[in-house]
């Protein structure tokens, strides 16, 4: 017997001899019928992260990109409807201002005719059907918001009266108008023109204003005298 087939004869003993593995891959049992219960396949430790992670952090991602995108459109929007709401601010007031502009220049031009029906009905001229008309006109245009001032007695003030003659006296406590040579005018809170007074100061020195008995009383010096008595 030669070596080769020596060799042949060794390996084919081998192979007889070697135990045959079968491996039972079914998942039902066919014994029992009952689902056999399958190994979990150890994981591999050293590979990177599971495609399903990778989704969640690109959709974690995502979501922070919108939001921040949100706040900032939304804080645009804000920011303009602050900037429209102070425009449309500014717009109502300047309107307001320009009607009211509109309405003193009208008012402004009617007061020489004022002041001729005013002069008119101190001169006893203003009568009948012309003195209706005159009452009309004042009361509409003091509806509109014009109001006279400039009165005898009321305390002097330069920022609505022109003073035009100046007198002292003991009987006043200070600067007072003792006498309106024209009436001013104001409408609204605009002072359409000064009043013209004459303005009477406190005399220094002189003697303190004498209180005027009562009807039926005697003066204190009489009183005095009748007690002495």
């Amino acid at each position: 017997m030669t070596g080769k087939h020596f060799r042949d004869t060794e390996e084919r003993e081998q192979e007889v001899t070697e135990p045959v593995v079968v491996r039972d891959r079914r998942k039902i049992d066919p014994e029992t019928g009952q689902v056999r219960p399958q190994a979990p396949e150890p994981a591999d430790e050293e590979s990177g992260p599971s495609l399903g992670e990778s989704i969640v952090d690109d959709a974690v991602g995502v979501e922070s990109d919108l939001e921040k995108q949100l706040a900032e459109r939304t804080a645009d929007l804000q920011r303009l409807q602050a900037e429209y709401a102070n425009y449309r601010k500014r717009v109502d007031r300047d309107r307001e201002a320009v009607v009211a502009g509109a309405k003193a220049s009208v008012v402004n031009d009617l007061l020489p005719l004022l002041d001729d029906l005013e002069r008119a009905e101190q001169h006893g001229d203003l009568t009948g059907a012309f003195k209706s008309v005159a009452d009309k006109l004042v009361a509409g245009l003091q509806r509109a918001g014009l109001e006279p001032f400039g009165a005898e007695g009321e305390p002097f003030d330069p920022s609505v009266h022109e003073a035009v003659q100046h007198s002292t006296s003991p009987e006043v406590a200070g600067p007072t108008v003792t006498a309106v040579l024209r009436r001013g005018y104001r409408f609204g809170e605009r002072t359409l023109r000064a009043a013209l007074v004459g303005v009477t100061d406190h005399e220094p020195g002189g003697a303190p204003p004498v209180d005027e008995p009562v009807e039926g009383e005697l003066p204190v010096e009489q009183l005095s005298d009748e007690n002495n008595r």
